[in-house]
């Protein structure tokens, strides 16, 4: 069975994401993203990004701003995975304010071994937890 599987992480905004015009600035939605983007490796494949081997990088990212975000809204950074490759796969992240999509981004994530500084095949248990397989492959 394949189902996408889907983390929403809760953001606290703080007082200096907070620019002249009253808005959260576009730097500090980027660091939204990661903090998304942790979360999910961490809940749903059971990996520390910034710790485990192989490690994921970030090698292409765009982004759409759709409105502003103040610092009262209630915001929540929405992530899956989009597509899964060889050695690379696209997350899909929006940050979302009820059900008011903010800003959304696509990032495509390289699977990195750091000691030998080399790209490395996605791990198959990373790609079943991703796509919500439930069976074991045979």
């Amino acid at each position: 069975m394949t189902e996408q599987v889907t983390v929403i992480t809760p953001i606290q905004i703080r007082f200096g994401d907070i620019d002249i015009f009253h808005h959260v600035n576009n730097v500090s939605q980027q660091s939204y993203f990661d903090l998304g983007k942790m979360d999910y490796f961490e809940k749903v494949a059971g990996v520390n990004i910034t710790s485990d081997t192989p490690r994921i990088v970030a090698v292409s990212t765009a982004t759409n701003y759709f409105g502003q975000i103040r610092v009262r809204d209630d915001i929540a950074v929405v992530t899956c995975v989009e597509k899964i490759g060889n050695k690379s796969l696209t997350l899909f992240q929006r940050i979302v304010c009820g059900d008011e999509v903010r800003t959304e981004s696509r990032s495509v994530m390289v699977a990195f071994d750091f000691d030998r500084q080399i790209s490395v095949p996605v791990p198959d248990e990373w790609r079943d937890k991703m796509l919500g397989q439930t069976q074991s492959r045979e």
